[in-house]
């Protein structure tokens, strides 16, 4: 659980410059962050559809049994 969090960190900080604000306020630099992880976000979407589907799921039993009774 924590990696998953600590490399979304990591992306946001090298990718998208998290470590700096250029805002000064709590607001502003909410606001700031909020936007960051929406192109965060919106890059790993972009990612995700452009990625091929290379490996299908074997079928399992339970599946091959309901097909077959059909």
């Amino acid at each position: 659980m924590r990696a998953g969090i600590e490399a979304t960190l990591s992306q946001n900080v090298r990718a998208h410059g998290l470590r700096r604000s250029r805002y000064r306020g709590l607001a502003k630099t909410h606001v700031q962050h909020v936007l960051t992880a929406l192109a965060c976000n919106v890059a790993r979407i972009a990612d995700w559809i452009n990625t091929p589907s290379t490996v299908r799921r074997r079928s399992t039993r339970f599946r091959a049994l309901c097909t077959a009774a059909a």
